[in-house]
């Protein structure tokens, strides 16, 4: 369990980000009971847990788009309010999610400044491409993302390399933050899964960006993550830096959680769906076991 964090208006300077004691709820259903969560400058956070343990609900918390029932958080030592989506990026929080929202007719360049385009003119405004085209290029070569061309439409682009841009257009604000990353590495191919390491680690260490990704496949976590969080039913369970704990252990502790939940039925487990919820997962995690082993 994490240890209890003590409330008061300032935070540990080293922490860009502090959450306590927040919970949300939808109708009956408790998506979090009293989370708390805390992230340092330039480091990289897992998140891990079952399919429906609140990893969701917290990220969209995060990005402004849901507001929680109750707690407080801290970005940069201030509490702040995260009332939309908007909010949240003038505070520094940005989110890739798995459908990456690209456009994928559009060139590389026009999706790294999508909504975000330079302009001149006055009631009718005109793109500046040749500012864009400059900015992305010089951009992309300072965070070492490869693409053909920067003209190139992303549809015409890997896996990875779409990604790549997801993140890259996500960073390269002036007052970026904290980075969320939403399965950042699902259905990748083994050298584009490297890409994407690679360049999640070269933020961290060039920028001082801060990342917290949720991702359930424990190998690609061990070599992305500084520290990780499981949260179950709702709850932070663990909180370990990875130099203290092995992907073994983990992987023990989440198979017997998921035991204890299948064979003890409670409150949150009346429903068949959701017994049936735990069984897939505990068979995912087992999977992984295997491959790793392999």
């Amino acid at each position: 369990m994490m240890a209890n964090v003590e409330t008061n208006d300032r935070t540990d300077v080293e922490d860009v980000l502090r959450i306590e004691d927040v919970s949300m709820s939808f109708g009956p259903v408790t998506a979090l009971r009293s989370v708390d969560l805390h992230l340092r400058r330039g480091e990289v956070l897992g998140l891990v847990g079952d399919n429906g343990a609140g990893k969701s609900t917290l990220v969209k918390i995060l990005t402004g788009f849901y507001k929680p029932d109750r707690g407080r958080i801290w970005i940069d030592g201030e509490e702040v309010r995260l009332r939309s989506v908007q909010d949240a990026r003038d505070h520094g929080v940005e989110t890739v999610f798995q459908d990456l929202a690209l456009v994928d007719e559009l060139s590389v360049y026009h999706n790294l400044f999508l909504n975000r385009e330079h302009t001149t003119g006055g009631w009718f405004r005109f793109l500046k491409n040749k500012s864009m085209r400059a900015a992305a290029r010089r951009y992309l070569d300072d965070i070492e993302v490869d693409v053909p061309s920067i003209d190139v439409p992303v549809a015409k682009l890997s896996g990875g390399q779409r990604q790549a841009i997801a993140v890259a257009r996500a960073t390269q604000q002036k007052n970026m933050k904290i980075l969320l990353l939403d399965e950042p590495l699902a259905a990748m191919g083994a050298k584009e899964t490297s890409l994407i390491i690679q360049l999640i680690k070269g933020l961290c260490r060039q920028t001082d960006i801060s990342v917290i990704v949720i991702d359930h496949n424990y190998t690609h976590l061990f070599e992305i993550c500084d520290r990780v969080n499981v949260i179950q039913q709702g709850r932070v369970t663990l909180d370990k830096n990875l130099n203290e704990i092995s992907m073994e252990s983990l992987i023990e502790l989440m198979v017997q959680s998921y035991r204890r939940e299948i064979s003890q039925p409670g409150p949150g487990r009346e429903t068949v769906t959701e017994v049936s919820v735990g069984a897939n997962i505990e068979v995912n995690v087992a999977t992984h076991t295997v491959q790793d082993a392999e």
